[in-house]
């Protein structure tokens, strides 16, 4: 009896520290894509608990035909592989304005629009140690309505370059 009470409780103390990791309560930093045509994002990241977090970003692009904003909002699960690596899914949506204005050939193309989607997001990360700065590499598939080119989805892959705080 003696050993199975033995056993259990070292299974037990196994068990929470093969899932020890850490999750910063505060991240600042840029995610780097396409962005399905909007450019990189700021990104901030507020941990809830050791296995959960939210992920916030904001991006835009601003050029000579095109301008647009785009804010994304994801709830994060993340697990420890090994060390500082992590993997990570989540699931969110966001809100995009986009305007354009183009000239080709003496013809004029001007358009403009809002599109409300939904979004996954799986990717890997590494926390360094010695320095507060985690880079992570993303894949961001989107659907919704009303985008821009008439599909109705989007998809992104981003590296990621944040400073915990």
């Amino acid at each position: 009896m003696k050993k199975i009470i033995l056993s259990a409780i070292m299974l037990f103390g196994l068990a929470f520290s093969a899932q020890s990791q850490e999750i910063s309560k505060h991240a600042l930093g840029l995610r780097l894509g396409d962005n399905n045509g909007f450019g990189g994002e700021v990104s901030y990241q507020l941990g809830l608990n050791q296995k959960n977090r939210l992920e916030f970003d904001l991006g835009w692009r601003n050029s000579r035909d095109v301008d647009a904003v785009k804010g994304v909002a994801l709830y994060q699960w993340v697990w420890n592989i090994d060390g500082g690596f992590n993997w990570y899914a989540g699931v969110g949506g966001g809100l995009a304005a986009w305007d354009y204005d183009y000239r080709f050939n003496n013809n004029r193309y001007k358009d403009s629009g809002t599109y409300v989607f939904a979004a996954g997001d799986v990717g890997i990360e590494y926390r360094f140690k010695e320095v507060p700065l985690t880079l992570s590499l993303d894949a961001r598939p989107e659907i919704g309505s009303g985008y821009y080119d008439d599909d109705n989805f989007g998809f992104d892959v981003g590296l990621g370059v944040k400073f915990r705080f």
